[in-house]
């Protein structure tokens, strides 16, 4: 069944507009852009009277230069120390008065911030975001004061945490030759130690300008209103320079990398593997999802039932696909349980591996999972924050907001053939990076 079919009742137009000329029914999609080069999506959802406003801008830690890590993050962190208008923590505090939520994070692509207000609120969240573009306070205090905030997060959320470097940045550095994607999000202690203010004023100015954003509406707004709101408050605001493109190209691996970590903090022993997968918009990368789903998701999933409920080797797991913009990541993680051994999980997981390269997944399995898929992806939708961020992925990436309708098709397209092929494809020993996490041995 096609995805029109399936959302038809959430969904009355499919159609896109450049200018909003009318008011659009429900559902339709919207795209205005500033002549400041600001990209707006508005969608009306009335179910709820509430609104969600989603801003992306379009710098991850892959935008970062070698020796100067962290600076992405580092922002997550100054956009909420106060602009002109706005004092210190109180962007939080004026969203929490009435009656909403925010937050912000940073991947290796992106850094988003987002507001979710009631509908009669639309214009504080607007007005909000617009006055930290235009004048954030990047001052040296500001700055000091975040640089301690992050490098004491590094050591509760990395340094001091079990299996903490393992994901944040070992798995990463052994995996990725290109350095966009080599180095971790939170940045090396070393690389915020030796920041300068003019480095951190000078990647501002660079990269959260209008014309390297873009701006998501959705929710219970009347849409003509809304772009004249955003027109107001973000219009003026002067564009930068153009960010300079970054390459991401990484060299096929043609060996399997292989270390061993001691982690003082490590109950157990654990196994961790990635193989290289294609981008996100791949046409494989959505029958590389679908294989998550049949290796990975809950506890009739082929891993839990073989590692956790047969062999009895693994007292944890979890895996699935790091999606990126660029080359991307398929991830498995098992802790050992006590009296097995790493070499027992990797056997076991390198079996079911082999299962998906040698044989047809059966009809039946297939379409279980699809249902699973279908019903998260449309119960994420009932959120008006979900919809925001996939509009902002959409036209951030690919410049098309209108694969927010036709994306799940081709999950649901997806073919025995197709997971077999993939598997043989990506999931080679040659293509795979491997950590073996032991517990550091007490002195």
């Amino acid at each position: 069944m096609k995805l029109l079919t399936i959302v038809g009742v959430l969904f009355m137009s499919l159609l896109v507009f450049t200018q909003c000329s009318h008011e659009p029914k429900e559902g339709e999609i919207v795209q205005h852009t500033l002549k400041n080069g600001l990209k707006v999506v508005l969608m009306r959802d009335t179910s709820v009277p509430i609104v969600a406003v989603d801003i992306w801008y379009k710098v991850g830690s892959k935008n970062e230069e070698p020796g100067k890590s962290g600076f992405a993050h580092l922002f997550e962190h100054m956009m909420f120390q106060g602009s002109e208008n706005v004092g210190k923590a109180e962007h939080m505090k004026l969203i929490s008065d009435v009656g909403g939520w925010m937050n912000g994070s940073t991947n290796k692509d992106r850094t988003n911030y987002f507001e979710v207000v009631p509908a009669n609120q639309l214009r504080l969240a607007l007005w909000l975001e617009a006055d930290r573009m235009r004048s954030l306070k990047v001052t040296r205090e500001n700055f000091e004061n975040q640089r301690a905030t992050v490098k004491e997060e590094r050591r509760l959320r990395v340094d001091n945490r079990p299996y903490g470097p393992v994901f944040a940045e070992l798995i990463d550095s052994l995996a990725y030759e290109n350095w966009a994607y080599k180095h971790s999000i939170i940045g090396s202690m070393k690389d915020l130690d030796r920041a300068s203010l003019e480095d951190v004023q000078k990647f501002h100015q660079l990269y959260y300008k209008p014309n390297n954003a873009v701006l998501a509406i959705v929710g219970d707004i009347k849409v003509k209103e809304a772009i004249e709101i955003v027109e107001e408050y973000f219009g003026d605001i002067p564009p930068g320079e153009t960010p300079p493109p970054v390459d991401l190209t990484e060299p096929e691996q043609t060996r399997e990398k292989r270390m061993k970590w001691e982690d003082k903090f490590a109950p157990m022993p654990a196994y961790v593997c990635a193989y290289h997968i294609p981008p996100k918009g791949h046409p494989d990368q959505y029958v590389v999802e679908i294989i998550e789903k049949i290796l990975f998701d809950g506890e009739s999933s082929r891993v839990y039932r073989r590692l956790i409920e047969q062999d009895q080797s693994a007292l944890h797991i979890f895996g699935g696909v790091d999606s990126r913009q660029g080359p991307s990541l398929f991830l498995f993680f098992a802790q050992v349980k006590p009296g097995r051994t790493i070499q027992d999980v990797e056997r076991a997981f390198e079996e079911e591996i082999a299962r998906l390269q040698q044989e047809p997944v059966d009809a039946r399995e297939l379409q279980k999972v699809k249902n699973k898929f279908k019903a998260d992806f449309l119960t994420k939708l009932e959120r008006v924050y979900y919809k925001a961020d996939l509009l902002c992925m959409y036209t951030a990436f690919f410049d098309d907001p209108t694969l927010f309708y036709r994306e799940l098709d081709r999950y649901m397209e997806v073919t025995p053939e197709d997971i077999q092929r993939a598997a043989q494809k990506y999931f080679r020993k040659t293509n795979r990076s491997v950590i073996e996490v032991y517990p550091a041995k007490r002195p």
